[in-house]
């Protein structure tokens, strides 16, 4: 016993060193304390320095905007405004990143600086002082200029180069900064925009269709088509890092890196002719009142959809430009293209089908561009952007031009939950589903568990969903933050809309929510963890190549399970003085690590994590049992559940003890009972409890059973000689 006691505190001693060393590091992972209006209003006087009078926020002319008037000896001088109070665009994280701008009267931006945001892979990945130089390329532009991220060969636009790995994010900064500045510019009538008659959108006329061919369509400007070759995109990294990379690209400098071509489909002249009438039903079908569809097709070497859809959900690569708008399109806005039926049809390598959805207020009568960006990467972490466009004017044959109207009041825009709940409806869909799966295995488990093999497979089944769809593809691990987020939230003014913006993490915890009341916390602990479904998948795969197991004794396991507890204490503890301290020391949880960055960040962090599953070959399951924050605030709760099901007999515990032995993580005490606080709901237990070839109790029952019909088959045999007629003499 005390070797064990001396082999354990030495693990532990080990384990803190790490916890330690990584909290103290240098830029940890603590969240962006926001910027306090205080601090905005010394902001705004270093940008105006003769200032001498700022208003609190107003009104502007009865919109839902909200700008700070800044005057000097009672002569307005500027303007300064938040975009919260502008425009809300969601970021990776569902909620939009809040700028302050301060703007002179001819619409230049003077100052322009980030307040918020709640990106995670700024928060525990990329250094957040990226973000913050990016904010601060604007300055000196006017709201009138054509900005874009990444570089091209349009020397007419500003072009602010990229953050590597934080694509999505800044490109929501820039649509975020230009629209809500044009926003305020064109209400107060400066930098020559104002509010004039508005021209409604052009709509595409449903009744003109002709039979054409693929040259016809390119010919008359249907379909546009944008070709560039390798010596095209190796100038454009000129002057860049990129550039002596770009001069080792083997290969012909003629040869087409990518030949696109793209049109609209619902136009019916462009898709029926192209998709044919079937596939053009049911395209349109699928479409929603406002939404448009474009087709784009490639061939080449290069990939206008790439592979980061996969991982984030939002193309990267390939996205629209109209009007300063950016249009990008996510993985519920893609539909493979895999059968054109239009004569004369060269064939391409790669097709898609992306559809505009109706808030981009896209209109079919206005130019836009095609953007395709290309990267090059120059080191382990940096890499280089360009953009090519293509243009694209509707053919004034298939549209309808309605006339001007007046200006109409903005109406209400719909809640930012709505829009990120549609853009998600697949992940939605596939969680549903497989949740609707998980509580029928709970139902009927008396009878699931009486096939051991169907059990077992089903079960290694749907840990591989949740380690791969729930943790990796939909990030949908939860946390001990969430915890005190919602804890925090009923001490302030609850909103609903707050809980809302992460579909993935609402469902999950409604879910998590419902079967701790039935059943307790082993049903997330034990199904639906995706680091836990991890550790158990290495542990499962170390069994079969018959690696040495070590089991803890029971009484310093039970010890053990204290720690957790106050850890979740200590944690509660720092988030009621400050919840972006409490995310940061929250760090103890390595779910950030394996799946939002999948070890994709500072060495301390990714030691820490292998370290866990690396002990998981041995033992299953340690950080679970003794670490897991969210595994003890879920156990509070849980003590309240309404059901037990977990079957056990008499003998448990006295004489026998095989479950308490088999028992992975050591949830059943030696007295047989079971402690639902640390189960989590695995049913292997049950799965002995109904065999009668391995439970004792039923093994003895069966033997006794055995003997007693061998008893009476013997009795019966000796009756039947005893009535043998004797034979005749």
């Amino acid at each position: 016993m005390n070797k064990y006691y001396i082999q354990l505190a030495d693990f532990l001693n080990c384990l803190w060193l790490v916890v330690v060393l990584i909290l103290s590091a240098p830029n940890g992972a603590q969240a962006m304390v926001p910027v306090s209006e205080a601090q905005q209003t010394e902001t705004i006087l270093r940008a105006f320095p003769e200032a001498t009078h700022i208003t609190e926020k107003e009104p502007l002319d009865g919109d839902q905007v909200l700008i700070r008037r800044v005057s000097a000896q009672d002569k307005e001088i500027g303007y300064a405004f938040n975009t919260n109070d502008i425009v809300s665009i969601p970021a990776y994280s569902g909620k939009s990143i809040n700028t302050l701008i301060v703007m002179d009267l001819k619409g230049q931006l003077v100052v322009t600086r980030v307040l918020e945001h709640h990106e995670p892979i700024l928060l525990v990945g990329i250094p957040e002082q990226k973000l913050f130089d990016f904010a601060d390329n604007y300055q000196g532009l006017n709201v009138t200029d054509q900005v874009r991220v990444g570089s091209d060969s349009n020397k007419e636009i500003h072009h602010i180069d990229m953050v590597s790995g934080a694509t999505v994010t800044v490109r929501v900064v820039n649509e975020t900064i230009m629209r809500a500045a044009r926003k305020v510019a064109r209400i107060l009538g400066i930098a020559g925009l104002s509010r004039v008659a508005e021209t409604p959108p052009a709509t595409i006329k449903p009744e003109v269709f002709s039979k054409a061919d693929w040259v016809e369509l390119t010919s008359d400007g249907s379909i546009r088509r944008m070709l560039l070759q390798r010596k095209e995109i190796d100038s454009a990294f000129v002057g860049t890092k990129a550039e002596g990379q770009a001069a080792k690209t083997p290969g012909d400098s003629n040869k087409a890196f990518i030949d696109l071509y793209y049109a609209p489909v619902d136009i019916p002249t462009i898709g029926r002719n192209l998709l044919g009438d079937s596939q053009y039903d049911w395209m349109m079908g699928g479409l929603n009142p406002g939404d448009s569809a474009i087709a784009v097709m490639g061939e080449g070497d290069y990939s206008f959809k790439g592979n980061g859809y996969v991982r984030g959900g939002i193309f990267d690569r390939t996205q629209l430009q109209q009007s300063g708008k950016v249009i990008s399109f996510h993985d519920t806005d893609y539909h493979r293209l895999d059968d054109v039926y239009i004569d004369g049809f060269p064939g391409f390598r790669e097709m898609a089908i992306f559809v505009i959805r109706a808030e981009y207020d896209f209109d079919p009568g206005t130019s836009w561009q095609l953007e395709l960006l290309v990267r090059r990467q120059v080191g382990a972490l940096d890499s280089v952007f360009t953009s090519f466009y293509g243009d694209y004017l509707t053919p004034e044959k298939y549209l309808s031009r309605p006339e001007p109207v007046a200006p109409t009041v903005e109406a209400e825009p719909e809640a930012l939950w709505v829009s990120i709940w549609r853009e998600k409806a697949f992940q939605i869909g596939v969680l549903s589903v497989a949740l609707f799966v998980l509580f029928v295995i709970i139902i009927i488990q008396d009878l699931l568990v009486r096939r051991p093999r169907l059990m077992h497979g089903l079960r290694q089944g749907y840990l591989v969903f949740t380690l791969v769809f729930i943790g990796w593809y939909a990030l949908g691990q939860l946390s001990v933050v969430n915890v005190f987020t919602f804890v925090h939230a009923f001490q302030g003014d609850f909103q609903w809309g707050l809980f809302l913006l992460d579909p993935i993490l609402f469902i999950l915890w409604g879910f998590v929510a419902m079967s701790m009341l039935l059943w307790g916390r082993g049903i997330f602990c034990g199904w639906l963890c995706p680091f836990g479904a991890l550790q158990e998948l290495i542990n499962e795969v170390a069994r079969r190549f018959k690696v040495k197991q070590f089991e803890i004794p029971f009484a310093v396991h039970e010890r053990l399970w204290a720690i957790k507890y106050v850890i979740l204490l200590v944690l509660f503890a720092v988030s009621l003085e400050s919840l972006s301290a409490a995310e940061y020391y929250s760090e103890v949880e390595p779910f950030k690590t394996a799946f939002l960055l999948k070890f994709n960040r500072e060495w301390g962090y990714v030691i820490y994590t292998v370290i866990l599953l690396f002990i998981n070959i041995f033992t299953r399951k340690v950080y679970c049992r003794y670490i897991c924050p969210l595994g003890a605030a879920l156990a509070i709760p849980a003590r309240l559940r309404l059901f037990d099901w977990l079957k056990r007999r008499k003998e448990c515990g006295q004489p026998c003890r095989l479950c308490a032995n088999e028992c992975e993580i050591q949830a059943i005490h030696p007295d047989g009972s079971i402690n639902a606080n640390e189960c989590h709901q695995c049913l292997d237990c049950q799965v002995t409890y109904y065999r009668n070839d391995k439970c004792p109790p039923l093994v003895v029952k069966a033997r006794k059973r055995a003997k007693q019909q061998a008893a009476v088959e013997k009795i019966e045999t000796l009756d039947v000689t005893d009535a043998a007629p004797l034979p005749n003499t």
